[in-house]
Parts: structure tokens; C-alpha cells; sequence
């Protein structure tokens, strides 16, 4: 099967066609071209986002909110980034704000919601989390006296255990902190049915869509959170964190801010100055993803370009636990290509260490990630602690040519 061929919207770009945009494809090690699975640790980068770090940081570099023009185009830069990430994430302008990661404006807002808890309220996590999503609120706990309830996973299907959510969430639940996929096993959560359960207790519902937001395009109406996360490095973009919040939650939380900073929102949570050409970047990589698709408007065209790039993914990822799983001596975790995932797997080989693994598949030009990714909870519960997993994750220059030279890689070295 050709990567052209794979299944998808005609009216979207071929896969062939949309890795013309990356240089970091043409790399090669060893005689063959490099392939890169470790888009669930961080995404390459196409090249109309590096132009628009660049532009900014040679054309229009400048702080904010003065008289002189560099600093109006500034302004107006991250203005209208604020408009392309309310656009990817179907919110409003103010809604959107800016900082360095998910995991430092998780511990800010977490912190500013802490201020107003008391001894014997509680917070909701899950076993399924990445620790970015678990460990801002267990602060909370030694900080404030606050009880964490964590929600059990079942370690076979890598599924999440509903009835223990619902029976953890209760009159003094104040949080559900939850997220949308599993970074470690693909498992992708009904974050919607969650915000029900949290905001019919009362509770903030916070929504971490980091490893969600670069496969399944994210609806913060149809979700009903009031805080959602992600990170554009994950969805081909630069380094730089996101944070989706009402205004009514925004100017709710007790965040720490300078006094004379901005209190409105989305500002009041943007602490310092902010990663500009970063934010630009993050802006230039939803306009990559939305120009991929077809449709009147930017929303329409990330919808078109979503729908599509899912179909891919599903395909070749549907080819890769097929192609792993007949290994023998090869596990594979998490839940099947016939349930809610993303295109993402981790596996093990009998004898050999993640390490050792993931050097192997190095040695033969085929990049992946392997250890706990930072969702050590997951990787206990399945049995795989310390050493970790391998984790192999498809992006939207995913090839099954790639996917097929990886499942004989790994069947080489389950031989050896």
C-alpha cells in the first residue's frame, strides 16, 4: 500500500504530498531515510511554522502593549494566534491563553484553584494520567490538606474504570482532573461524560488534551470543561503551552499575577513575558493542519483535515498492532484498533530491555520513544516498572512503508 493510498478525504492532501513540508524527512542514518515515531513525545515540524518563527523573530520582534510599530505588530501577532487556537479548539478569543507547557500552567492553575480549597476537599485523578496532570494537584494535598482520590485503570484493556470514577466523585469533590488520551497507551477517555459527573457534584472539570489534540480535533462546547490544556509542540508546532478556560473560570481562579499586570482575561493568567515567536509558531502550526483540509472556514478545514488524517491514522495503526501482536515474544498494551485511540502503541520484547529496544530500532533508522513518559502510574499498573515500554506513535507523515520496516524491525530483534 502506497502512503497516497491510504484512506482519507480525496480532497485532502496525500500523505506523500503533506511530507513535502517537512524537512526534517529528509534526514537519513545508515543509507536509509529516517522514520519518526516519536510523534507522541513531540511532533517535527513543518516548514511554514519555522517561517513564521523566523519572520517574527527578524521582522517584528518586540514586547507588548507600546506606542512603537514592532510592538503593535506583536500585539496584534498574538491576537490573532489567539484566534487560530480559539479556532482549533472551538472557543473564543478570550478563552485562550499562553505559557512555557502544559505542565507549568497545569501547576498554575492548580495553584490558583488550591487558594480558595480547604482541609477535607477533594480532587479527582486517574491512574491513566500523564504525571503533569496528577502531580499539580498532589502538591495541593501536602500544601492545603486536600484529599486526591485517584481512579483505577483496568491494566488488561488500558481502559479507565467508570464506576470508580463515578463512586470518587462526591459533595466534597471540588476537581476532575482527567485526560483526553493516554499518552503511554492511546487510550482515548470520554472527557465529555466526565465534565457531566464532575459539574452535576459542583466541580472544576480540567481536561489535559495534550497527546488528544494532534488526532482527534478538540471541542471545548461539545466537552463542556472549564479548563483544557494542550501543547503545540505535540501538534506541529514550537515549543509553547495552551490553556483553554471560560471567562468565568478565568476571572475566577486566584492565580498569582503581578499587581500591575493585566487582570482580564485571558491575560491574568499569562504570568511574565510571554514565548512570542513561539505563539506565532503555534498559530503558523494550526494554519499547516487547517490547510490540509477543505472548507469555507479555518474551523471547517481543521474538521476536513481531522476527519481525514484520523482515517489515516487508524489504518496504520490498525496495521501496526496487527503486525506487532503476530510477533512472537512481543506484547502489546493498551486497547485495540476497533476501540476509541490514538494511532500511538507501546509494546515490550521478551528478554530485552525498552532501552535496548528503542536503541535497535534507532540502529535501523526508526526513531521511538521508550521509558515511563512521564505516565509512571500507567506503566506500573501494567507490570512494566521500572524499565518502561517502546512506544511507536504515526503523525500525519506517517508512511505504511514505516510502519511496515518497523514491524520487521522489531521481528528481527525479537529473533535475536
Amino acid at each position: 500500500m502506497t502512503a497516497a493510498s491510504i484512506s482519507g478525504d480525496a480532497r485532502v492532501q496525500s500523505t506523500d504530498a503533506i511530507r513535502q513540508h517537512f524537512p526534517a524527512l529528509e534526514r537519513r542514518q545508515a543509507g536509509r531515510w529516517v522514520a519518526y515515531f516519536d510523534g507522541p513525545g513531540g511532533t517535527q515540524v513543518p516548514r511554514a511554522v519555522t517561517d513564521a518563527v523566523t519572520g517574527y523573530l527578524l521582522e517584528h520582534n518586540a514586547n507588548t502593549h507600546w506606542a512603537y510599530p514592532t510592538s503593535i505588530e506583536t500585539d496584534a501577532a498574538i491576537e490573532r494566534a489567539r484566534r487560530a487556537i480559539a479556532d482549533f479548539l472551538n472557543a473564543r478569543d478570550d478563552e485562550i491563553a499562553f505559557g512555557q507547557n502544559m505542565t507549568s500552567l497545569t501547576f498554575h492553575v492548580a495553584r490558583g484553584i488550591g487558594r480558595r480549597l480547604s482541609v477535607g476537599d477533594e480532587i479527582v485523578v486517574t491512574e491513566l494520567d500523564h504525571h503533569a496532570n496528577i502531580a499539580p494537584w498532589r502538591a495541593l494535598a501536602a500544601e492545603r490538606g486536600i484529599t486526591v482520590r485517584m481512579v483505577r485503570m483496568h491494566p488488561d484493556s488500558g481502559q479507565l474504570d467508570w464506576d470508580d470514577l463515578e463512586r470518587s466523585i462526591g459533595n466534597r469533590t471540588r476537581v476532575v482532573a482527567i485526560g483526553a488520551a493516554s499518552n503511554a497507551l492511546g487510550t482515548i477517555n470520554d472527557v465529555a461524560r466526565a465534565t457531566r459527573l464532575a459539574h452535576a457534584a459542583g466541580a472544576i472539570a480540567f481536561v489535559d488534551a495534550v497527546h488528544y489534540a494532534p488526532h482527534q480535533l478538540v471541542d471545548v462546547r461539545a466537552i463542556g470543561c472549564d479548563f483544557l490544556a494542550c501543547s503545540a509542540y505535540k501538534f506541529y508546532g514550537p515549543h509553547v503551552g495552551v490553556l483553554y478556560g471560560t471567562s468565568e473560570r478565568i476571572l475566577e481562579v486566584d492565580v498569582p499575577r503581578l499587581e500591575p499586570a493585566p487582570d482580564t482575561a485571558p491575560e491574568r493568567l499569562e504570568t511574565g513575558t510571554q514565548n512570542h515567536e513561539g505563539i506565532v509558531g503555534a498559530a503558523a502550526a494550526v494554519d499547516f493542519l487547517a490547510s490540509l483540509g477543505a472548507g469555507d472556514t479555518r474551523r471547517a478545514r481543521l474538521a476536513s483535515a481531522f476527519e481525514a488524517l484520523h482515517a489515516r491514522g487508524s489504518a496504520l495503526v490498525t496495521s501496526m498492532w496487527n503486525g506487532l501482536t503476530a510477533i512472537p515474544g512481543v506484547r502489546v498494551f493498551g486497547p485495540p484498533p476497533s476501540s476509541p485511540r490514538t494511532p500511538t502503541l507501546s509494546f515490550v520484547v521478551a528478554g530485552r530491555s525498552s532501552t535496548d529496544v528503542a536503541r535497535q530500532l534507532a540502529d535501523r533508522a526508526l526513531y521511538t520513544s521508550n521509558g515511563d513518559f512521564y505516565a509512571a502510574t500507567v506503566i506500573e499498573r501494567i507490570g512494566m516498572a521500572p524499565d518502561g515500554v517502546v512506544r511507536a506513535g504515526c503523525a500525519c507523515y506517517t508512511t505504511q512503508d514505516e510502519v511496515d520496516r518497523l514491524i520487521s524491525a522489531v521481528g528481527e530483534i525479537a529473533r535475536t
